[in-house]
């Protein structure tokens, strides 16, 4: 059995209905972080709307040509000075995916598609995204990203941030 077919894409609005339906499956996951519940249709239903109107970059994964999960690229203005810095808002992979480098791949695709200074949030009581991302994005930077706790909104988070603008990826 050979290595499975990785493909990423940029996607908008046209592209909304298989990202809802991932999205319900990250909502899913990030509930026991966040401890919110569904809606009384049984739904979480994330709101794109401000991110398409911000021009957030969306982008699809896909392997073997079937949808396996997403990422949202964003301008972290409220976490760091740089006008230019971006940050993965928000990242999935399904569950049939993980544990394969898969996430590896596919988070530094997203970082070699625009060099420059880069945050990645990620809550302390996720417990499988805190090491995922300190493991990633150490290999990624060779260990040269900084780390850094901070409480926000009565939550621990650690926010991990790098510039890879001289990186010869």
């Amino acid at each position: 059995m050979g290595l499975p077919k990785i493909e990423v894409t940029r996607i908008g609005k046209s592209s909304a209905t298989v990202l809802v339906n991932l999205l319900e499956l990250y909502l899913h996951d990030m509930a026991e972080w966040f401890k919110f519940d569904i809606n009384q249709d049984g739904l979480y239903r994330y709101d794109m709307e401000p991110h398409w109107e911000k021009g957030d970059a969306t982008y699809l994964l896909l392997v073997d040509d079937i949808p396996a999960g997403f990422a949202l690229v964003a301008r972290p203005d409220e976490w760091l000075k740089d006008p230019n810095a971006l940050e993965i808002a928000e990242f999935f992979l399904v569950r049939s995916h993980r544990h394969k480098g898969i996430a590896d791949q596919f988070a530094a695709w997203l970082w070699d598609q625009q060099p420059g200074s880069w945050l990645i949030r990620v809550l302390e009581a996720n417990l499988p995204g805190v090491p995922f991302w300190r493991r990633t994005i150490s290999h990624y930077t060779n260990a040269t990203h900084k780390e850094e706790r901070r409480i926000v909104n009565d939550k621990p988070w650690y926010f991990f941030t790098f510039d890879n603008s001289d990186q010869n990826k």
